[in-house]
């Protein structure tokens, strides 16, 4: 992850990259996905980024969440909030469309289909308000005020 955030520091793209230390695009590919590099490898990243080995051998034992900053784990939460509601919104357009069909299929003078489109309707509008923080009330914001208040420390 240190990897990828120094090279897109410089600009540099994987190519580039793999180009100044003399590895393989695969290899810098892995290395940015969390493989652990080999030692020689690890060599020609620091002869290339001109910084210390040990930020680079830490950096490899670490969990790629602890370099993260607070704003972007915040942020991959809520795309990834984002895309669940997309996938529960296809599902609910499915599979409602298949209700109608099974209904009008069956017996067209009673709408019953229109009773769980209604009730997972109201399921998808809160799913929806959740997942674009429309109504924010027990967001990040109060977790945290939350937070301090039970461990007694002041904002």
């Amino acid at each position: 992850m240190l990897v990828r955030k120094l090279r897109l520091q410089r600009g540099w793209s994987q190519e580039h990259l793999a180009e100044c230390s003399g590895l393989s695009i695969r290899t810098i590919q892995r290395i940015e996905r969390g493989q652990k590099p080999g030692l020689e490898s690890l060599k020609s990243l620091v002869a290339v980024f001109e910084i210390d080995i040990s930020q680079l051998q830490t950096e490899s034992t670490m969990n790629s969440e602890t370099l993260m900053t607070e704003e972007e784990k915040n942020t991959i939460d809520q795309v990834r909030a984002i895309k669940g509601f997309y996938s529960h919104l296809i599902t609910y357009v499915l599979v409602i469309t298949l209700l109608f069909i099974i209904n009008f299929a069956t017996g067209p003078d009673y709408i019953w289909a229109l009773w769980p489109a209604l009730g997972w309707g109201i399921g998808i509008i809160n799913h929806a308000l959740n997942a674009f923080e429309v109504f924010n009330l027990l967001g990040a914001k109060w977790e945290k005020k939350q937070i301090e208040k039970r461990l007694g420390r002041k904002l």
